[in-house]
């Protein structure tokens, strides 16, 4: 398969809605997890695989819906998440929108099991054989970043809830919301940028400024909900058993505001960061994260967890234990 049919094959998973000639070999491999058509059609009876979605008193609910895997994202999430909040936008009853996740977390990341201990190829598109294709990496997350980004776009106010961790890609999601509410003894951050990853949507800097966005990122350390609230990260952090209370309050309170005063607020705010250079820093920081996992270290990271496992590679990684410049020195370069 050529690079670019290979490409394409990726948005088709993806985007869910564009048709492209594929083998019955792939469409049937065990490894790859494909996208039933979907169009966006407003407030009528669908069903998705990753999210669950319902409307109650002009508040839509979007519930990542992975429990089993601590709401991992796969290929499909992305797609269902940005297709969910546009349907909040053109349901005229809906007026601000909360993300929350099935079972004992939030949303712990991507699903990298698969890419992580597999062998690098096809089949495996955020490792590819050397040398790698920038633009197929840049393809495939431009398009995640995106979809999380739907958040932020969104016409209707966001607000993330937080419990048991929003890590990796997890706080890439819940940092695109216009508020983020945690339980206190909830986790965030982004162990990934110890090696193997950079936040694509690069929300941190904005949030925290420079200083703790570099110490959060510098190290990779995970912070509390009561720790990300006092620093600014998220808007507020409350005891795990009055979250759900707290975030539904403010919720109440948003949707007595006339639909376009909502709109006006968050555009004007909106602007302000982007004009800070929001979207050049994602497309830098998307770059940058495929180039992590190509990276000397990057491959040695993957090599690591094809021998050992991924929760082995994960648990060397974060706690300092494993120097994977010296790992890279081991394997040599492909």
């Amino acid at each position: 398969m050529s690079r670019a049919t290979r490409f394409l094959s990726v948005l088709t998973k993806q985007l869910g809605n564009i048709t492209w000639p594929v083998s019955a070999s792939q469409r049937t491999h065990p490894s790859v997890t494909w996208i039933r058509p979907h169009h966006c059609r407003g407030n009528t009876d669908e069903t998705y695989d990753t999210i669950l979605y319902h409307v109650k008193d002009k508040v839509a609910h979007i519930t990542l819906n992975r429990p089993e895997r601590l709401n991992a994202i796969n290929y499909q999430m992305p797609v269902e998440l940005k297709n969910a909040v546009e349907r909040a936008n053109m349901d005229k009853t809906v007026k601000v929108i909360v993300l929350s996740g099935a079972g004992r977390s939030f949303c712990a990341g991507y699903d990298l099991v698969m890419s992580a201990e597999q062998g690098r190829g096809d089949e495996n598109i955020g490792n590819q054989k050397m040398p790698w294709d920038p633009l197929e990496d840049f393809g495939m997350m431009d398009f995640c970043t995106k979809a999380f980004m739907s958040l932020w776009r969104s016409y209707k106010p966001t607000i993330a809830k937080v419990h048991g961790y929003g890590i990796a890609g997890g706080s890439d999601i819940a940092l695109c919301a216009d508020m983020v509410i945690m339980a206190e003894d909830a986790k965030i951050g982004y162990p990934p940028a110890r090696v193997w990853g950079c936040p694509t949507t690069a929300m941190w800097t904005y949030r925290v400024g420079p200083e703790k966005a570099k110490r959060i990122l510098l190290t990779g350390d995970l912070i509390s909900g009561k720790e990300a609230a006092k620093m600014g990260l998220v808007l507020e952090a409350v005891p795990s058993d009055k979250l759900d209370e707290t975030v539904e309050k403010l919720a109440d309170r948003i949707k007595t505001v006339p639909s376009n005063q909502l709109f006006f607020q968050k555009q004007v705010i909106n602007q302000v960061v982007e004009q800070m250079g929001l979207f050049q820093a994602q497309r830098l920081s998307t770059l940058f994260d495929g180039m992590s996992r190509h990276s000397p270290e990057g491959v040695a990271f993957q090599k690591y967890a094809m021998e050992h496992g991924f929760k082995e590679a994960v648990k060397g990684r974060d706690s300092g234990e494993v120097d994977w410049t010296e790992e890279a020195e081991k394997h040599g370069r492909e």
